[in-house]
């Protein structure tokens, strides 16, 4: 069997190991190891803030705590401030918490054998619901109920296609849950799937070389190494860009929802 063929044969089981498995209980109430993992990245975001939060300084002089204080200030600034404006301070820790636990999140499932919560559906719909939720809850608490319903449309607009609109537009504002949760996890998984065949490419191809004694099948080894390495470092920049988008999305939807139409 050469190379190709191997690699054919084993491409399936890299993504049977992202598939949710129960770790703990049972189908029907376990605990499986993207929830797990899930707990534990919450843990270390909440000892990152707090811990941080304790050593600021005037002068920054600790280059993870300022690294740390950069990524809130970008949160505050251009997610938060420039994004919704007037009211804004309010909403930063909302968007903060959502940032530092998906970029952790996401940079967890680039440590080999660990799990990233987000390459799991159902927590990125947990994600998009909270998002759904918060930005719909300010909407109301702005408009009032029947004045955010109505905001929904936006003003101006001829009667007759008054209800047509708003039809229309509370299909996008539904759309915008379902696109929050598919977008960050379609993402994630591709990445992890990619990263996965790379992998298995270098090793598949450098043991049967050796095995056949094949020094040209073990040399297109190092070519699927370089190729990981360079994945890998793609990888990495879309965890933070992935970060940075679900949480500048949530951001407008909040905007939106808060302003005068």
């Amino acid at each position: 069997m050469d190379a190709l063929e191997v690699l054919n044969s084993q491409v399936g089981h890299i993504k049977t190991a992202l598939e949710s498995t129960v770790m703990f209980g049972t189908s029907q109430m376990g605990l499986t190891q993207y929830v797990l993992f899930m707990i534990l990245i919450w843990i270390v975001t909440l000892a990152l803030i707090i811990g941080v939060g304790r050593k600021l300084t005037l002068i920054p002089t600790n280059k993870f705590i300022n690294t740390v204080e950069y990524g809130y200030q970008m949160v505050r600034r251009d997610i938060s401030q420039n994004v919704i404006g007037e009211g804004y301070k309010k909403h930063v820790p909302f968007l903060a918490t959502l940032f530092f636990f998906i970029l952790i999140s996401n940079f967890c499932g680039l440590i080999p054998g660990s799990k990233t919560p987000t390459g799991s559906i159902s927590i990125n719909w947990a994600l998009a619901t909270c998002s759904f939720f918060y930005f719909n809850y300010w909407g109301i608490k702005a408009h009032g109920g029947w004045g955010y319903i109505k905001s929904i449309a936006p003003s101006g607009l001829p009667k007759v296609l008054v209800p047509v609109i708003w039809f229309f537009e509370l299909v996008s504002l539904i759309l915008r849950w379902l696109t929050l949760a598919v977008r960050l996890y379609g993402n994630m998984f591709a990445g992890h799937m990619v990263l996965g065949i790379f992998a298995l490419a270098t090793g598949v191809f450098m043991t049967t070389g050796i095995q056949a004694m094949q020094v040209g099948v073990a040399g297109v080894s190092v070519l699927w190494f370089l190729l990981l390495v360079i994945m890998y470092a793609l990888e990495t920049l879309v965890a933070f860009l992935q970060a940075y988008v679900f949480t500048m999305l949530s951001s407008v939807y909040i905007s939106l929802a808060v302003s005068e139409h």
